[in-house]
């Protein structure tokens, strides 16, 4: 009974695990596609707002103050940005995760994005799964 139950405890433990893995698999696709691909990289306003939730908010210190930039204002930036220089970005943005941490449907993921070999940002992305899947839902940063 006791070497069971062990096995019971077991299973049900290495599941939780499993399904805890396979959401860090999906929160990298999601910031990979909609940020780094979609925002960094230019990749498209659609690939943006597939990622991002509509009250996502970036923060920000500017002048000892606290910025605030809705998904919104950002994609209009991009918008902006894209019709003044529509060539894509002459050196693509990469991303390497250096920690997801899961905690039922929140998480929180850091992570630095390079250009050309050279560090730009460290980036800490917070995450709700939602019925339709994972969705960045606030920003902060450093620029290095």
């Amino acid at each position: 009974m006791k070497r069971l139950l062990f096995s019971i405890t077991l299973l049900a433990f290495g599941a939780g695990l499993l399904a805890q893995d396979v959401d860090k698999v999906l929160i990298q696709k999601v910031i990979q596609e909609s940020y780094v691909d979609g925002i960094q990289n230019r990749g498209g306003i659609e690939i943006i707002r597939a990622g991002f939730d509509p009250g996502f908010e970036l923060l920000g210190v500017r002048d000892n103050q606290l910025t605030k930039l809705s998904i919104g204002d950002w994609i209009a930036n991009i918008e902006k940005s894209m019709q003044e220089n529509p060539n894509p970005p002459e050196h693509l943005t990469t991303v390497k995760f250096l920690n997801i941490d899961v905690t039922g449907i929140s998480a929180v993921a850091k992570i630095e994005l390079y250009r050309q070999d050279k560090l730009i940002f460290t980036d800490y992305l917070s995450l709700y799964k939602f019925e339709e899947g994972w969705k960045i839902v606030n920003k902060i940063y450093h620029r290095h």
